[in-house]
């Protein structure tokens, strides 16, 4: 079985297992209506390789927002376009993935921001060792976590901070020097509920 057959059948079981999950940062969002939050997409691009890894980018420190966060490519819909289609445009704008390198497993849970934006994760298998290019404006770097690190519930860790004068939980991951954490943290978290098979498998 090849790993995009792999990944489709654990996301299949687990979409069977569990219903659909639509969270958000905190609390404040349970009663706002989505009708006035912002499409977005994110690649989860697992590349295809004996021990795959899932890639992840670092964003430059002059970015307006999010400034040096750990993010997967990703961006707001355009008009008229799908979740898939604008994760693979974002990702061949910010690291030069070319579209037709992807395949493309499905969709994942939602997930809504504090910023005011509902993002729609892509599940994608790509060919290992691609030559990317980050993008100078947006991104300062793109590397590679181990898929099985991150679907690992041992290395999922739950912190508060004050946040507008209030105590807010948010997941955090680590990975080496780098601090993986707030929206795509949770969406990884996620990821992992849906595909406990494969999680298991890569334990054992």
């Amino acid at each position: 079985m090849t790993l995009a057959e792999r990944l489709r059948a654990a996301l299949d079981e687990g979409s069977r297992r569990m219903p659909a999950l639509l969270t958000g940062d905190h609390d404040d969002l349970d009663g706002r209506d989505e009708a006035d939050m912002t499409p977005a997409a994110v690649l989860v691009a697992v590349t295809d390789r004996p021990r795959p890894g899932v890639l992840l980018t670092q964003r430059t420190e002059t970015l307006r927002h999010h400034a040096g966060l750990v993010a997967f490519p990703g961006g707001r819909l355009d008009p008229g376009e799908t979740a898939i289609e604008a994760a693979l445009r974002e990702a061949d704008a910010e690291v030069a993935l070319p579209p037709a390198a992807a395949t493309v497993i499905g969709v994942v849970d939602r997930y809504r921001t504090v910023t005011g934006f509902t993002v729609t994760p892509v599940l994608a298998t790509i060919p290992p060792d691609l030559p990317l290019r980050p993008s100078e404006a947006e991104v300062a770097s793109v590397f590679e976590v181990p898929l099985d690190h991150l679907l690992n519930p041992a290395n999922h860790r739950r912190e508060r901070a004050m946040w507008q004068g209030r105590a807010r939980q948010y997941s955090q991951i680590p990975w080496q020097d780098r601090r993986i954490w707030g929206a795509t943290a949770a969406m990884i978290v996620n990821l992992s509920r849906r595909l406990a098979w494969v999680n298991e498998e890569a334990r054992s």
